[in-house]
This record gives C-alpha cells, structure tokens and sequence, in this order.
C-alpha cells in the first residue's frame, strides 16, 4: 500500500499470493525472498495476513513477529524467542507464524525447526540480509525450506497502479522500473535520486558485505559494463579484455566470473545459457545478462543509454521468468552461401528458448516490423528452426496478434504484457 497524494494505492500481487495460499499448511518453512525492495514484506504482513482473516482465522492465530524492531531485540535470542512464540500456542487450532528480519535470530534453523515438530503451526519468513538475499538461501533449512521467489512489479501490475496512458507507462516503466516504492514518488528527480541511492547504498553494499570484498569501484565498473551490453553475448575473458584495454584495469577472467557470480546470486542481474536448439545442447560461454529490475540498471549507468530496443528485451525476458519459463538464448547454424557463393555455416540467434514443463516456445524480440525487410531479418532464424514447437515475435509496432504465412505468431508489446495468454493465441 503507498500513500499518493491523498489516494490509497494498493498492489495486488496476486501471483505470489497464490503461491503462498498454495504452500499453506504444507509442513514446510515458507522462505519469501527476491531483491532488495520488491515487496516481500508487504506480500506477507498484509496481503497474505487479510486473506487468513477473510478466510476465518482468528488475528490471536496469526502470530507477527519482526526481529528488526527495538521492542523486539530480546527475541533475537534463541531460547526467548523459542519460548515466546510456542507460548502463543495454547489450543490445537492452526497458527500462523509471521516473521519477518529472521536472520537476525540466532540459530534461528534450530527455532524453526523446533516449531515445525507442532502439527496446527504453519511458517513463513522473510529477510532482508546478504544471506538471504541470495539464490542459496535455501540451503539454510536443510530441506525444510519452500522458496518463494518475489520479483519486482510487472509492467502489467505497474500500469495497473499509474492508471495512465499504456504508452507513457510504459516510457516510464523502462526508465524507473517496477521497484514498488516508485510508485509512490511523483517527479524524475525523486525516483533517481532514490533508485541510485539503492544501487550503491544498499545492492553493492549487499554484494560487497556478504563477500567480503575490500572495494565496489572495480564491482560497479563490471555492474555498469553489463549494463551497457544487455543484448550481446560475453563471457569473463571478453570483460576482462575489456577491462584492459578501455579501463586500464587488470582483472583477470577467474575474478571476473566470481564478480558475476556475486551478482545473479544477489538477484540483481540473470544469466541466460546459450542453447545451440539444433544441436540440442548448451554452450556455456558467451552468455547474456539481463538486470531484475530496468530501473536498477539504468541508475547503474546513470540514466545513460536508455535505447528502447535494449530494454524491451530485458522487459520480455523478465515478463517469461515472471510467468515461470525456464529461459535461454538460443542459436540456430544454417548453411548458405557467401557473396562468394561459396557455402559456409554461420549461427542465427534466437533472442529466448523458453521452456515451462512440457511446453516450448521461442521468441523474438523486434522493436519494429515496419518493412519487408526487417521482418525477414527478424524471422530468419524463427524459420529455420526444425520443430514445431510455437515461434513468436514480440514488437512494439501497433498490430493485432496474428499468424504469418510462416506460422510465425507476432504479438504487439502491450498484449504480450497485459494478457496473460498473450501467447496461447
């Protein structure tokens, strides 16, 4: 909920609170995480808490408990707060644990599991650490643990809560992002101010802290050079390369990849696998990186290089992990001839492969099909693709959702992001 003037503004995350309603009452640990700032906390002390209580469970059931607060400190040991909380259960009605900071609870695995041995007590925790704010967090609870990943705000959630026009939200969601709290925030001024603080005050504190690093200068350069190449293919020793020559900096390859490394487990950046789909098989390196959140990457570059057809696909590509598909970036080999006539392979790239169960579907990203031409360029590799598995091209050219006479379907922008079955079409 943000406060808007006088209006109240309420996010409805109804995705991630199906997740929760789903999990609810299955003897495991809840574990809520994602990047710093995506509306964890919100999800759990306030959507999830009303719909307990629409659902009839009474508020002395459901049991609050924040480790961050001052009134709170003396619960960050171990036996208080193992006495206090199994204190709260005095009937054999279902109880739910809310806790909130719980890194800050020492031993805090122990407690947990300690509450896991009553059969009407249910629980779900957040925080906001280098610990857990990381992809192992997991390994944490020992296999006790159920992972709720929370991302930021589609653009879909995010238009809903501007209610303005689809194309000036969507301006603005590919410059700001979907950070929920820049919602709330009412000139540019503001939301950069805010989004760069983040970066370097809390992101690369985060990474920095939990990996003991001695400085961010070489971190943020690495941060700032992704960022500026979100559509092409690299790999450690390519940045490395690049460090030399441009920056005058020696970071050696193995540096490099524990650097991006830091970063996909710190959720700030995602690492997409090429696949070669001939082939069948994974080529590990060059790979892309997309950033979680646009808004973070901008401020990362300080608002510079705000190309739309770099950020639409960094938008695609978050919008598939959102809906679930496991995503890769794939490469077709054809042979053709050169201007020499002389035959030659050559590799087509696929901007994603994205496989969700039993389902496949391959996507393109194209800001325009405005010519014969470009949608010839676009569809090239989506052709040569031996399989039937559905092909699609995403654009931002104002067009109905249809077939080509390659059975190509092509999907405008706004349909792709505010439709859910956009591509069940």
């Amino acid at each position: 909920m943000f406060i808007k003037g006088t209006k109240k503004i309420i996010i409805k995350r109804d995705l991630y609170l199906n997740k929760l309603i789903s999990r609810k009452n299955n003897g495991l640990i809840k574990v809520i995480t994602g990047i710093r700032r995506s509306g964890k906390s919100f999800l759990l002390f306030n959507l999830f808490k009303n719909y307990l209580i629409n659902e009839g469970v009474r508020e002395d059931h459901i049991i609050e408990l924040n480790f961050d607060e001052f009134d709170n400190i003396k619960y960050c040991n171990p036996n208080n707060a193992s006495s206090y909380l199994k204190g709260k259960i005095v009937d054999a009605d279902m109880y739910y644990f809310l806790l909130d900071e719980i890194q800050l609870l020492n031993c805090f695995e122990s407690v947990l599991n300690g509450l896991l041995r009553y059969n009407n007590v249910d629980i779900y925790v957040t925080g906001s650490n280098a610990k857990f704010l990381s992809k192992d967090v997991i390994t944490e609870f020992r296999g006790r643990g159920d992972l709720v990943y929370v991302y930021p705000l589609s653009f879909s959630k995010f238009y809903e809560a501007k209610n303005i026009d689809k194309y000036d939200s969507l301006d603005e969601y590919l410059t700001f992002g979907g950070i929920p709290l820049i919602i709330s925030m009412n000139t540019h001024e503001s939301k950069i101010s805010f989004l760069k603080k983040l970066f370097v005050e809390t992101y690369i504190k985060d990474i920095v802290d939990r990996n003991n690093l001695s400085e961010t200068e070489e971190m943020q350069k690495l941060v700032n050079i992704i960022a500026s190449s979100i559509r092409s293919l690299t790999n450690p020793n390519k940045l490395s390369n690049y460090f030399k020559s441009i920056k005058r900096i020696n970071i050696s390859a193995p540096t490099i990849n524990k650097y991006l490394d830091y970063l996909i487990d710190s959720f700030l950046i995602e690492k997409a696998i090429k696949y070669n789909v001939k082939g069948k098989k994974y080529i590990d390196t060059p790979c892309k990186y997309y950033f979680s959140d646009l808004g973070i990457r901008n401020a990362s570059i300080n608002f510079r290089q705000n190309e739309k057809t770099h950020l639409m696909e960094n938008l695609i590509y978050n919008e598939l992990l959102i809906r679930g598909y496991n995503v890769d970036v794939g490469e077709v080999s054809i042979v053709t001839r050169n201007k020499e006539k002389k035959q030659e392979r050559i590799n087509l790239e696929v901007d994603f492969v994205c496989n969700l169960a039993d389902k496949r579907i391959y996507v393109q990203s194209a800001y325009s099909l405005n010519s014969k031409e470009k949608y010839i360029q676009e569809s090239r590799s989506l052709i040569n693709i031996p399989d039937n598995f559905k092909k699609i091209i995403i654009t931002y050219d104002s067009t109905r959702t249809h077939y080509t006479e390659d059975g190509i379907l092509i999907v405008n922008i706004f349909d792709f992001l505010l439709n859910i079955n956009s591509l069940d079409y």
